[in-house]
């Protein structure tokens, strides 16, 4: 297997079982230099299953993986010394200070004490961290946590960073500034392999792989996905009533599927007018009132149904 110029992460065949069970079940992909990868599925995926092979923590049951040109089952060594990897466990020493984790994880991979040094004060500044550096990790807050976490896996300037359930537990502001360190690390030609199953962080990916059940479903730009991989149209229902109105719409016959989308039903129809006109007849007659029921762009959401219904 050789992957093609430009590709820092390539996957063929990759598999991984547990006995009879199979976590991770023939994943083909690439993931291009300096680009942020999201790898999008719900919890039991196959995630973290993946991302341990490809940070030579876990072998391969059969297939083949290169990440910044090394083999996963025969060069993991190698693949440590250009990667960072950050668990969403964070891997934190809570009876050490922010500067003494620094120090342990940039110790590992930095032989020089002055460029210790700097790389310390650079990801005190990235995290936001200057003026905690003497604080008890255990006595920090989960976003400062989760920035430390970051910094710590990024000391060693790696050329490579796989992220899993990064964001999992914190509040959505944490998440934020979270995604904007991403950006900045992407922005210095870092390549970002970074797994979740928040739709709206997966927003914020050049390209996405959504998984499930340890099989790609589909990869592509959230835009690509929206627009090439949802064959039938959305139709986006407010009601007063979601369950007697999703009961209702589910029976219909031009209503392929429907799912609830926050405060609204979003289903899924084969043509908007049939199904906007069926709708409002059979909520006329049962008593359910509608308030509106218009055309909208699928969301990932309905892109990942759709294609798991598939």
């Amino acid at each position: 297997m050789v992957p093609s110029h430009g590709i820092s992460v390539h996957a063929e065949g990759l598999t991984r079982t547990f006995g009879q069970f199979v976590a991770v079940d023939h994943i083909d992909l690439s993931v291009r230099l300096g680009e942020i990868f999201g790898f999008l599925g719900p919890n039991g995926a196959g995630k973290s299953t993946t991302i341990k092979m490809f940070c030579g923590i876990l072998p391969p049951t059969s297939g083949q993986a290169t990440v910044g040109g090394f083999d996963i089952a025969r060069q993991p060594q190698r693949i440590r010394e250009i990667i960072g990897y950050m668990s969403q466990k964070f891997s934190l020493y809570e009876d050490l200070t922010v500067e003494e984790n620094l120090d342990f994880f940039g110790g590992v991979q930095i032989a020089s004490t002055a460029r210790m040094r700097e790389r310390k004060a650079w990801a005190l500044e990235m995290a936001s961290l200057t003026a905690h550096r003497r604080t008890l990790t255990s006595d920090l807050p989960g976003g400062m946590r989760q920035r430390l976490a970051l910094a710590c896996a990024t000391m060693h300037e790696p050329r490579i960073l796989f992220l899993d359930e990064p964001t999992a537990g914190v509040d959505p502001t944490a998440r934020r500034d979270f995604w904007e360190l991403i950006y900045r690390l992407s922005g210095e030609g870092v390549t970002v392999f970074v797994s979740t199953h928040y739709m709206d962080e997966a927003e914020h990916c050049d390209r996405l792989g959504l998984i499930h059940r340890g099989r790609l479903a589909a990869t592509g730009s959230p835009r690509e996905l929206k627009t090439s991989r949802m064959p039938h149209a959305i139709l986006e229902v407010e009601t007063a009533d979601l369950v007697r109105a999703m009961e209702l719409m589910a029976q219909m016959e031009s209503v392929l599927d429907v799912t609830l989308f926050g405060n609204r039903l979003h289903a899924v129809v084969r043509d908007i007018e049939a199904a906007r006109t069926e709708i409002g007849n059979r909520a006329r007659q049962q008593g359910v009132d509608i308030r509106s029921a218009v055309a909208v762009t699928p969301a990932l959401e309905d892109v990942f149904v759709s294609l798991l219904e598939d």
